[in-house]
This record gives C-alpha cells, structure tokens and sequence, in this order.
C-alpha cells in the first residue's frame, strides 16, 4: 500500500481507503432507500479487518451511513487501533414525517458529532465533513463557527466539506477563496469528471482531496449487465434505471479494452484512473466484503499521458450527458 500526505495537515492516508456507507446497511427515509441492501455484520467486520491487514488506514462513514450503523462498526473495529485515520460526516438527518432533512446549524453540529464520537469510541475525529452543504450553509456562518469550536476543543483535528456530486463547484470555490477548512471529498471517477478542476485548486492551496464513487455505483467494476436489476432497499433502483443502466453500459464499451491493454480488471482500472491524479489524497470505493478489500487493494497501475488523456476526453464527448 502507499500513502500519501492529505493536503497541508499532518495525516499521511493509504492512497486506498474504506468507503463505509454500504456496511451501514440497509436504511430507509420515508420510501426511499438510503442505503445498499441487506448486509451482514460479521462479513462487514470481517471486510474491515482483511481492508486494515491490506495497508488501509483511512476509513470513511457519515452519521447517516444505516443512521449511524456504520459507525458503530468501525467504532467496534477500531476503537484501540491509533493508527487508523477515521472521516466521517454530518448534516443528513430525518424529520419526524421520515423525509431528509438538511441541518447544519451549530446546535446539530455539536449535538452529532458527540453521538460521532460515541460510536466511534473516539475522542476525536480525524477529519469531520459538512454533508454536501450549500454556499447558503456556509454563508450563514453557524456550520463553520461549529466546526471551528469542535476543532478548538480537539473533539476534531480538521474539518472540510463533502461536495455535491453533480455540481461541486460553487462550494469548493467559497472555501479555497476564504482559504478555509482543510479538506474536500468530491466524487470522481471515469463517468463523472466534473470535479476535476477542483482537484487541481485543492493541490494549490494544500487541500487534501477524498475521491469517492470510483466505481460509479459499481458501473465500472464491470459486474452489471443490461438485466441487472435492484431491490427495493437499495438507492440504485432509482439511480441506475434499466434505461440509464443500458445507455451507460454500451457508453463504457469504449473504455474496457484499456482493462486488457494492462492486464488489470475493469475495477483496478477505475481505480487507477482516479490514482493518475497527483492532488488526490485517497480513492475511498465502497467495500463490503473480505473479498472486495483483497478486490479493491491491488492491482492499480499508471496509465500513460496518452491513455489518461483520452478516458478524460470521453467524459466531455459521451459520459457528461448520460450521468446527469
């Protein structure tokens, strides 16, 4: 495993890290699924220890992630190991009537990331994230006046945002230009590049980056088919809908024989692709079981300017419009 600094703090984190919202398990807000379907807890440990036994040091989860399921996993696992750098995230919570709320009042702030701490069985968090927070949270000032509290009290080490997938901009902008927080998460990955330009800015003013989703809902491992369907516990059924399932599957025939030009899997490869990117801190794919930590640890390579160059002028002239 190799590491590599995050950004301008003092975390060194494994370039492959633990991607923790699938062992939260299955969750419901009102009828819509928040999580990835049944799990089964013993395999869920049993993938942390075998992902920890690969060199991962860097895990990261969310309050919301089985509504805080996920915590109490790792929480489990890794109270006692000091090595470990845990992430997590706050803001997502539900309303009475079972709909999603968004809160990042100070008040909310404070109150999680005590229950955070509980279930990690830690003292602090490595790095604490605003869950896909606007310009306007951030702008009212109390989210950022939590975390900066949190941080002075040492109940965090450093703080930063969890970017919208689809439009990650206007909020990465608001932080590098006020040089505040330490950290983004932004997804990125051969189907969704959009925030690429953020990885960049982040390298120049010594952001860490966390690139979620390298496996775009599991697309780019290669192990779905145009018959694949999704149960009703699992937010894919409504993400990847047998018609969008079918346009991205013959789009990412153009991408498959770079899997066979390095003799790498169709995973390894989506990995390697977000790992060509120097600003990247950690790739988190999201890991469920023993095998997938074995899966999703070895094999990644580097891909040539020219093989780089061109999965990324895919994105502008086919991925773009089916990803929205």
């Amino acid at each position: 495993m190799n590491y590599r600094k995050f950004g301008n703090t003092d975390l060194n984190v494994s370039e492959i890290g633990f991607g923790a919202w699938a062992i939260g398990g299955p969750a419901m807000a009102g009828d819509t699924p928040i999580g990835w379907g049944t799990v089964d807890d013993a395999t869920s440990i049993k993938a942390l220890l075998k992902a920890r036994e690969q060199g991962v040091n860097f895990f990261d989860t969310a309050d919301f992630y089985g509504l805080g399921h996920s915590e109490e996993l790792i929480g489990e696992v890794f109270s006692t190991d000091s090595e470990v750098v845990l992430a997590t995230k706050v803001g997502h919570r539900i309303n009475d009537d079972g709909s999603i709320f968004m809160d990042y009042s100070k008040k909310h702030i404070i109150a999680s990331c005590e229950g955070s701490l509980k279930r990690l069985k830690r003292e602090t968090i490595d790095f604490y994230q605003l869950h896909t927070a606007k310009v306007t949270d951030l702008e009212n000032g109390e989210s950022i006046a939590a975390l900066e509290q949190l941080k002075k009290q040492g109940k965090i080490r450093y703080w930063g945002v969890s970017l919208n997938t689809f439009d990650p901009h206007p909020e990465a902008a608001y932080l590098i230009g006020r040089e505040m927080g330490q950290g983004f998460q932004l997804v990125l990955n051969i189907l969704n590049q959009e925030a690429l330009p953020i990885v960049s800015e982040a390298a120049g003013t010594g952001h860490g980056v966390i690139a979620r989703m390298p496996f775009q809902f599991g697309l780019l491992t290669g192990k779905f088919t145009r018959d694949t369907r999704f149960p009703e516990d699992d937010h894919r059924k409504f993400r990847l809908p047998p018609e969008k399932l079918d346009a991205l599957l013959g789009a990412l025939d153009q991408v498959w024989p770079l899997a066979e030009k390095y003799g790498v899997s169709k995973g390894q490869l989506a990995l390697s692709f977000v790992l060509g990117f120097e600003g990247v801190s950690t790739v988190i794919p999201g890991i469920r079981t023993p095998k997938q930590a074995l899966q999703n640890t070895a094999g990644t390579v580097k891909l040539s300017k020219e093989d780089q160059a061109f999965l990324k002028s895919l994105y502008l002239s086919t991925f773009k419009a089916l990803i929205i």
